[in-house]
């Protein structure tokens, strides 16, 4: 068995998807968001099927050959209940700790290694607090990382990794960060941070993150030298084969069968996989007429056009002074595109198709691959949450990279 580990603030798995395919063992997902926790549950059905050699019947899955109960009733109820659907507070420890104390019991798991996760970042985002200015303050988000914290102090792991964006360096003018560090500290840890981008660890995706990494006080290690991967790839190698699709279409088949080197090198897409979520959400008559101009501008001169730049009669929003880079294409030209966020949940304006003839934004399948999910990864409910698990995700490739340079250490101290 694997290194044992906690997932907190799992969202849809991204960063424990990267420890597991590293060797890594979940003992528990925590995670707020029921779609979410299902998308959790079906991915361990999909570990526990592979595992026995019955991958097959996952797939059957994805073809809708099975309903999602019955993919739950195929594998033992301890592999679906590693997932905890929890909002967490001080308040409710107890019951999260008898929890993972009664899974870890089920699975013979005796100690924790490591914890993993991150609270959720809105709070100290720039873009956040710059919508929300000075009432972010008193965000309760915040605040957080006390509830890790707590986790921390219960299981005692050899490591563990805090995972958030780089506004929580300057959130409150520094003190936030203080605060974190110096409770990390108190709990009998030593800490250190780097700011790292996702597309140092293959990701064809510009996303910095800050990843701080505690050891407890009697592990004797320093911060580990991330493998840079000088990735030769361009963002048209993650679309390429999928099929086109016009605004609000979907379609689940491959435009070819041959598989390009990126997506086999990464088991993005494998030999026998099943195309699922490349689907599209429709976009108005005026939007696709936009769409078309930034696609235009960035084709005959990499051009992005600002708002202002856009002809009058398509202008309608009245905040002319901020966000003009509203709109913007997925360059399929560039070796990586820009941050995926969460926000593409509400629209898809900032991660434009590259292809003027279909002119949308990008599907499901294809802002799952910008951040690197496999293909066989199944998200659940509807395609608005799907947009915001995977936009909130960490990048799987990343968070493989950070697995398999901690894994060193922990066997070491093993």
């Amino acid at each position: 068995m694997g290194l044992n580990f906690i997932d907190l603030f799992a969202g849809a798995g991204g960063l424990s998807e990267g420890f597991v395919s590293a060797g890594y063992n979940p003992v528990a997902h925590v995670e707020m968001l029921e779609d979410a926790c299902m998308t959790l549950k079906t991915r361990e059905c999909f570990h526990y099927l592979k595992s026995i050699g019955k991958e097959a019947l996952y797939k059957n899955y994805l073809c809708h050959g099975i309903t999602q109960d019955e993919l739950y009733s195929l594998v033992p109820d301890a592999v679906t209940d590693k997932v905890l659907q929890r909002t967490m507070s001080l308040d409710t420890m107890f019951d999260l700790f008898s929890d993972i104390n009664r899974l870890m019991k089920t699975s013979k798991v005796q100690k924790i290694d490591l914890i993993i996760g991150g609270p959720p970042c809105q709070a100290y985002s720039l873009v956040g607090r710059s919508r929300k200015g000075e009432t972010i303050v008193n965000d309760p988000r915040n605040f957080l990382y006390k509830i890790y914290l707590e986790v921390l102090n219960e299981y005692k792991p050899k490591l563990f990794v805090f995972e958030n964006v780089p506004g929580l360096l300057t959130a409150n003018r520094g003190r936030y960060f203080e605060d974190i560090k110096q409770a990390f500290r108190d709990a009998g840890y030593v800490i250190d941070y780097r700011i790292v981008n996702a597309r140092d660890f293959g990701v064809l995706q510009n996303r910095k993150r800050v990843i701080l990494i505690g050891w407890r006080e009697d592990v004797q290690e320093e911060y580990p030298v991330f493998e840079k991967i000088d990735s030769p790839h361009y963002v048209r190698e993650i679309l390429e084969d999928l099929p086109p699709l016009q605004a609000g279409e979907e379609n689940n088949r491959y435009s070819t069968v041959l598989i390009n080197d990126y997506l086999k090198t990464t088991g993005i897409r494998k030999e026998d996989d099943i195309l699922t979520w490349h689907v599209s959400r429709p976009n108005s008559k005026r939007d696709r007429e936009i769409y078309k101009l930034v696609i235009s501008a960035w084709d005959n001169g990499k051009q992005r056009l600002k708002y202002n730049d856009l002809p009058e009669e398509l202008c309608t929003h009245r905040n002319r002074s901020s966000f003009l880079d509203r709109f913007k294409v997925v360059a399929a030209d560039l070796s990586a595109s820009q941050t995926m966020t969460a926000h593409i949940s509400k629209d898809g304006h900032y991660f434009i198709h590259p292809d003027i003839s279909q002119a949308r934004s990008i599907s499901v399948r294809e802002a799952a691959r910008i951040q690197s999910f496999p293909d066989d990864y199944y998200f659940e409910g509807s395609r608005t949450t799907a947009y915001m698990q995977i936009g909130n995700a960490v990048p799987v490739l990343m968070a493989k990279g950070i697995a398999v340079s901690l894994r060193k250490a922990l066997e070491v101290q093993k």
